[in-house]
């Protein structure tokens, strides 16, 4: 476990060198490609979390560089360029630019790193209470009204547009144990790794399910070639199927105690057998 953050750490000092790089690399572009290319926002706040964020920015990084800057992404907060500090006590990141919720694209929102649970400066629910008194809650009004955004969120970050009464009525995930809180706040919960209420708003469960959040967008934008690049490169395979409020619904046999009793087909008897 240690290395594995060690690790993480790691990705993200080194992410913190390049996206200056990247971001003006982004900005001398803007003109020529602005028309042709799907623009990605990930919005830092303090307490993220860095998984939450890094895994969907590499992703959408690669996806980028397979296809020619089909894709650019970027590191923002609400508050404009700043350093952003993670959660767990965790690097800080770079925020090259405020968050642009007019801007066609996608708008990728994180979860917090912390306690679980509790009411100390560092436990999750107030990491995400501090992030309501910024001016994100109405930069995320501004984006869910913009036909031309797609709102993307990664494990807590589902329950910050929550928070704001934006998805009731709307199918969501987060991580499981915010599930409840989701639908007390009017979201209609779903168990799934990931989730698409429509194509303007797409979430995700717990912490790598970021990954999976980013490579169905990356798919769903670009095709399955570029997605199938970015996972050989990551030798990380996309998981689970993408829930959508379409198609047959499955029978609940905890509801439905006439369909439990339904007889089922008896099964064919071979002349053999008999």
């Amino acid at each position: 476990m240690k290395k594995f953050f060690g690790l993480l750490m790691s990705l993200a000092l080194v992410l913190s060198l390049v996206a200056p790089v990247a971001s003006a690399k982004t900005k001398e572009d803007k003109d020529t490609s602005k028309d042709k290319s799907t623009h990605v926002q990930i919005v830092l706040f303090d307490g993220f979390d860095l998984m939450d964020a890094l895994g969907p920015y590499e992703v959408f990084a690669a996806a980028g560089m397979y296809s020619g800057g089909a894709v650019t992404v970027e590191l923002v907060s609400a508050e404009g360029k700043r350093s952003v500090p993670s959660g767990l006590s965790g690097p800080a990141l770079e925020a090259q630019a405020a968050l642009d919720p007019n801007r066609p694209g996608i708008i990728l929102v994180p979860g917090a790193s912390g306690k679980p649970a509790g009411d100390s400066e560092d436990a999750i629910p107030n990491i995400l209470r501090q992030a309501m008194k910024t001016g994100l809650p109405d930069m995320l009004k501004q984006a869910f009204n913009n036909k031309e955004v797609t709102v993307a969120t990664v494990c807590g970050g589902t329950l910050l547009p929550a928070m704001e009464g934006l998805l009731k009525g709307r199918h969501a995930v987060t991580n499981h144990l915010g599930m409840d809180a989701l639908g007390a706040l009017g979201a209609i919960p779903i168990e799934a790794r990931v989730v698409e209420d429509s194509p303007r708003f797409v979430s995700g469960g717990g912490v790598t399910s970021g990954l999976d959040v980013a490579l169905y967008l990356v798919d769903r934008e670009l095709g399955p070639q570029i997605a199938a690049a970015v996972e050989k490169l990551f030798e990380y395979e996309k998981r689970g199927t993408v829930w959508r409020a379409e198609g047959i619904a499955p029978i609940d046999f905890n509801t439905s105690p006439k369909a439990s009793e339904e007889k089922q087909p008896a099964a064919s008897v071979s002349n053999a057998e008999k």
